[in-house]
């Protein structure tokens, strides 16, 4: 079992993303933080958007915080619904769009992963592939 996710496996995780983005010829930025939503690896590959530097630490951030990922966060964050305006919660902090993911070990929070730095779903494609390679690590 992953207690904590060390940093080894934080950059192992980082190193999957970046595969996947350089196949999908998309550059992004990878953050990697642990179970409190501090930062572990940060990763911006070159000519990634210098915007997607705090967007993608704030998915992580916002993964870990509420352990859901940011996709499913945001459908509760809608108007009416039971989460709404919390995106301006946390000194503006939260993110309600994919690409953050939470990380679980036997049920317990271990970390999370934030991508940014395409269309939505390029973000939720390329964290997939940490979240991937963190199951065949833990």
């Amino acid at each position: 079992m992953v207690e904590a996710i060390p940093l080894d496996m934080a950059k192992e995780l980082a190193d999957a993303a970046e595969q996947r983005a350089e196949e999908i010829d998309n550059p992004m930025v990878i953050a990697v933080a642990n179970a409190e939503g501090t930062l572990i690896v940060n990763r911006r590959m070159d000519t990634a958007w210098l915007g997607s530097i705090d967007i993608a630490r704030n998915k992580a951030y916002t993964a870990a915080c509420y352990e859901l990922a940011t996709d499913t966060l945001g459908e509760m964050a809608q108007p009416g619904e039971s989460l709404y305006g919390i995106q301006n919660t946390n000194d503006d902090r939260m993110v309600i769009f994919g690409g953050g993911y939470p990380l679980h070990d036997d049920d317990e929070l271990v970390g999370a992963i934030g991508v940014s730095g395409g269309a939505v779903e390029q973000d939720m494609d390329v964290a997939g592939s940490a979240v991937d390679r963190f199951d065949e690590l833990s």
